[in-house]
């Protein structure tokens, strides 16, 4: 059985840090190409970060500020977000692409005063 899931959301004020874990289980953690989403309410879905062969990329309006990480043997990618802004608040979902796609639930991330 398939399983992704993120943690580590929460509410953090402006200038604040918050590192997000997605944890997967159930396919070939290794050959997927994982990556971080985040989708405000009325808005798409937006790409924020892509890790694929040892090499990761990111959108520019993150770029500088979050950092994404990878752990095969644990199966696990992270999100590691600095000077978070309150235009960063959102839903952030982890997504894993190889043969199949897999979506987490997401994590809610509030950047508030």
């Amino acid at each position: 059985q398939v399983q992704v899931v993120e943690s580590g959301g929460g509410l953090v004020q402006p200038g604040g840090s918050l590192r997000l874990s997605c944890v997967t289980s159930g396919f070939t953690f290794s050959k997927y190409v994982m990556s971080w989403y985040r989708q405000i309410p009325g808005k798409e879905r937006e790409l924020l970060a892509v890790n694929s062969g040892g090499q990761t990329s990111y959108v520019d309006s993150v770029k500088g500020r979050f950092t994404m990480s990878r752990d095969n043997a644990k199966r696990t990618v992270y999100l590691q977000m600095n000077s978070l802004k309150p235009e960063d608040t959102a839903v952030y979902y982890c997504n894993a692409g190889f043969t199949q796609e897999y979506w987490g639930q997401g994590t809610q991330v509030t950047v508030s005063s």
